[in-house]
């Protein structure tokens, strides 16, 4: 929560986060907001955006920068990256790509098209993101690139070949990033946390399906950015290469 660290190991930062409107992106941006850093607030929903920011600064954050914007769209991404680079003056010194959504159809019933459209959200989107901002952050020898994951990017569940064809790539993109970066002086980390409690899986719900988690037995949003903040105030020197997060 936004004061939760006194001794605000982000002071003089600067965090992006997408998806940052709700669940696991709002509570990321609360984490690194009470660590000290100033956070652009990423997500499609304009006004839940605007409340965030009321929110942190009466927490005594730092003003964040509210950039409404739709991921999946490349001409959004470029205004994105211009708001966010006006704001701060240069690359974010963390990147957490958390923006996604979720659907679950068998193989043999997904439409094409809904399948296109989950990996454009969950793979493509994040890679814009990255693509944008990691040039700067090898020019000037630092950065953080977060990505997060999900238990269904290593293990395979019924009714999830968009979903899991996404994050098996996004882990692949990860370790790719993490090759391509070694000794540069900017890191990359991968959050892989099991089912979260969050909006997400309101349309779903998950207590009356079978097989699938109930909500009382999740991971909480807190949870997952409790781990990104500590994977971003590592020393300099330490890359926090994967967590993975599940219940006891």
């Amino acid at each position: 929560m936004v004061g939760g660290d006194p001794a605000r190991t982000l002071g003089g930062r600067t965090a992006l986060v997408t998806g940052a409107s709700r669940g696991i992106g709002a509570a990321v941006a609360r984490a690194l907001a009470g660590a000290g850093a100033r956070v652009a607030l990423v997500a499609r929903t304009g006004p839940a955006l605007d409340a965030l920011a009321g929110e942190l600064e009466a927490a005594g954050a730092p003003a964040p920068a509210v950039v409404p914007a739709d991921l999946r769209d490349p001409k959004a991404v470029r205004a994105a990256t211009d708001r966010v680079l006006a704001a701060f003056g240069d690359a974010p010194d963390v990147l957490v790509n958390n923006a996604g959504v979720f659907a679950v159809a068998p193989a043999d019933e997904a439409d094409p098209d809904a399948f296109a459209a989950l990996l454009d959200a969950n793979l493509v989107a994040p890679f814009r993101v990255v693509r944008a901002f990691l040039p700067r952050m090898r020019t000037r020898g630092a950065g953080h690139v977060v990505t997060i994951g999900s238990v269904a990017d290593r293990r395979a569940f019924p009714g999830n070949a968009a979903y899991a064809s996404a994050k098996f790539g996004l882990r692949g993109l990860h370790e790719v990033l993490r090759e391509e970066l070694r000794g540069s002086g900017v890191r990359a980390t991968l959050v892989s946390p099991g089912p979260v409690d969050t909006p997400l899986w309101d349309p779903l719900d998950p207590d009356r399906r079978e097989g699938f988690t109930p909500r009382a037995m999740m991971l909480a949003a807190d949870d997952v950015a409790d781990a990104v903040r500590w994977a971003v105030t590592r020393r300099p020197e330490v890359n926090v290469d994967e967590l993975r997060l599940g219940r006891s």
